[in-house]
């Protein structure tokens, strides 16, 4: 046996299989029984924590079993490979017509989207179709485009300062207030200039759960490319919101609806109720996305167009959440949410019960609630986000 046991994995039961030690960073050289590479690995993972127990995990982590056996089956799948898993490209299709739909797109023929690995993808392609369109009018006009920016408040999840680095982007970002921790429309007046690829709004912000004033902020955009002729396009990162305010809030206007909104993302994992890995990214028209964008590979033995950060990739999930479109319905979904909103308002009364905390978000629209220490001096860190994801 070694003697170095830092880099070993010791077997901590008994059995035939495991007479030494496994390698931990390097390729065992004997191959193993099935059952005791599945027990060594289960075992491990003990160590961690239980996913269903993890507040702060923002994913769902269970879904019916039919539907885990749905997954089971189509693991193997490559989504990419269209010509061969024709049904699946289908469905994909399908989910893209139902949240397009879900989101008020006006033309359901002219409306696009695409299946992601995250929101975080979606949200990397939105910026990509935003900046290209800038870039592409700015040329057509014998203007300068080197200098674009994005209006976005600190709200915004770290995937957009990311990507305003990755894509040279500068970043407006409106700071937040102690007493508000969401954007107005004045401040984002305020930023944006004939350079603004983008203004965007959040529906459900990673520090609050609470949402951006979206309808206000769009009709100031409204307002500016009738007075000014700034025509400035609005993203809704609906990561978490898209799922929620359809069924909690469907009078609330911050999608397709609205004029100037020409992009939303969507989690699928978090609120769309599915096992991570799956996002949304769509478009209110399918021209929005410059041709430029559109590529063109023939890798597996048929021309295929695509519009995505990556190529091969798992088309289980994509089922996955098919099957909950179909399994829960509007109705279902809406009882869920409700369900989960009124659990976040019982505990935000309970806390507020204490005396000790500030109620920033009660659950009045979304399935959460936010308190900070009235006592902030103790803490650097004040604010603290319950979900019920």
């Amino acid at each position: 046996m070694s003697d170095d046991t830092t880099s070993v994995v010791t077997p901590t039961f008994g059995s035939r299989y495991m007479t030494e030690p496994i390698p931990k960073n390097k390729l065992p050289e004997e191959p193993m029984d099935p059952k005791a590479a599945y027990q060594l690995i289960h075992d491990e993972l003990q160590t961690q924590g239980n996913p269903t127990l993890n507040m702060a995990s923002f994913v769902t982590t269970v879904m019916d079993e039919e539907c885990d056996r749905l997954i089971s089956e189509n693991l193997g799948v490559n989504y990419i490979d269209t010509e061969v898993y024709r049904a699946n490209l289908e469905i994909q299709n399908r989910c893209v017509a139902i949240l397009n739909d879900l989101c008020g797109a006006p033309d359901p023929k002219k409306a696009w989207g695409t299946e992601c690995v995250g929101s975080s993808e979606a949200v990397m392609l939105a910026i990509l179709t935003h900046k290209r369109t800038w870039q592409e009018k700015r040329k057509a006009e014998g203007k300068p485009y080197d200098r674009p920016n994005i209006v976005m408040g600190n709200d915004v999840h770290l995937v957009w300062n990311k990507g305003a680095v990755y894509f040279e982007i500068e970043q407006r970002l409106i700071p937040l207030h102690p007493d508000r921790f969401t954007i107005s429309v004045d401040e984002v007046l305020a930023q944006v200039d004939e350079n603004t690829i983008c203004v965007v709004g959040v529906l459900g912000t990673s520090y609050t759960f609470q949402y951006d004033p979206i309808e206000e902020i769009n009709d100031a955009l409204v307002s500016l490319k009738r007075d000014q002729g700034l025509d400035i396009p609005l993203h809704v990162d609906g990561a978490s919101g898209a799922f929620i305010a359809p069924f909690l809030n469907p009078e609330l206007k911050w999608d397709f609806r609205l004029e100037q909104v020409k992009t939303i993302n969507i989690s699928g994992h978090k609120y769309g109720l599915v096992y991570p890995g799956i996002g949304w990214a769509l478009w209110r028209d399918a021209d929005d996305i410059p041709k430029s964008l559109i590529t063109e590979t023939n890798v597996l033995g048929f021309v295929e167009k695509s519009f995505s950060l990556n190529f091969s990739r798992g088309g289980a999930m994509i089922l996955a959440q098919y099957y909950n479109f179909i399994r829960l319905g509007r109705k279902g979904y809406a009882q869920i949410q409700k369900t989960m909103r009124d659990n976040a308002r019982y505990l935000a009364k309970a806390v507020d019960a204490m005396g000790r905390f500030n109620v920033i978000n009660d659950g009045t629209y979304t399935p959460s609630c936010c308190v900070s220490l009235k006592d902030e001096t103790r803490y650097k860190h004040f604010t603290t986000v319950f979900n019920n994801c």
